[in-house]
């Protein structure tokens, strides 16, 4: 027991060093950059908003974001109930997931942005073109789906069959039951490993960029096209990354804490 107050001392000290090690670092790195070209105004609100009367920059990857969050948890929660049901439902939903997941994201959002155009003309001899922004947000729906599908499923697994008779005792539909009842409580057990997969697909949204997309990397590779400042810019980039993915954790774990007192009370 006497121990236990010398290692905590240890851990803060260990703790303590290794913050002022890194902040003499950092002070030498960013003594030797030319950040005043990077943040002038304009600069700034491209990385912020992208071009003018358009949405882009930052605002266009939270934005994207915040759409996907409440799709891919539909889907995959949906997802999840047919992988843990039987008979050839459970087959279909296994091998989407399984294919899914054994696929490169990069490769998901080609195949949206050309395949399923050239797919439509064939079918329906109609020449489309599928928007940047919209494919992203359809490859995205596909990728994380079968990933939140898998953590749900698992959280459904937690789930005591009396928990489920005792809703259906209450004369709820299975859908009701679901709805209502199993995947609330499947989230709330669920939500360190939900919420690491979707500080994931925050950080995974650059790849957007491939197909044209002028998110928050997309618009810091084109103002380093014009400016060859790389080191600074990409450091502003990492850093605003780093502060929005600190963040989401941060507000994951106080959710955590706060739902699981209320589980126990």
């Amino acid at each position: 027991m006497a121990d236990a107050p010398l290692n905590k001392n240890k851990e803060h000290l260990i703790h303590l060093s290794s913050g002022i090690i890194l902040s003499i670092l950092m002070f030498f790195y960013f003594k030797h950059l030319n950040l005043k070209p990077v943040l002038t105004e304009d600069n700034i609100r491209f990385l912020l908003f992208g071009m003018p009367g358009e949405i882009g920059g930052l605002a266009l990857t939270l934005l994207l974001t915040l759409i996907l969050v409440p799709i891919t948890l539909i889907f995959g929660a949906f997802l999840a109930i047919l992988r843990s049901s039987k008979g050839i439902l459970k087959w279909i939903a296994s091998f989407y997931i399984e294919v899914v997941r054994a696929t490169p994201l990069i490769m998901v959002i080609f195949w949206v942005y050309f395949a399923i155009p050239i797919f439509i003309k064939n079918v329906t001899n109609k020449d489309i073109s599928v928007q940047p922004v919209i494919a992203a947000l359809i490859a995205f729906s596909i990728f994380t789906s079968a990933y939140i599908a898998e953590i749900l499923r698992s959280g459904l697994n937690s789930i005591s069959k009396g928990t489920k008779e005792a809703a259906l005792s209450l004369g709820l539909t299975k859908f009701q039951m679901y709805a209502y009842i199993i995947i609330p409580l499947v989230i709330k057990r669920m939500l360190p490993s939900l919420l690491a997969q979707y500080v994931a697909m925050f950080k995974d949204t650059s790849l957007a960029y491939i197909i044209g997309v002028i998110e928050f990397f997309r618009a810091a590779t084109i103002l380093n096209n014009r400016l060859f400042l790389s080191m600074e810019i990409f450091t502003i980039v990492a850093i605003v990354y780093f502060i929005l993915s600190f963040m989401m954790s941060r507000l994951a774990r106080k959710l955590e804490i706060r739902w699981r007192k209320q589980l126990s009370d």
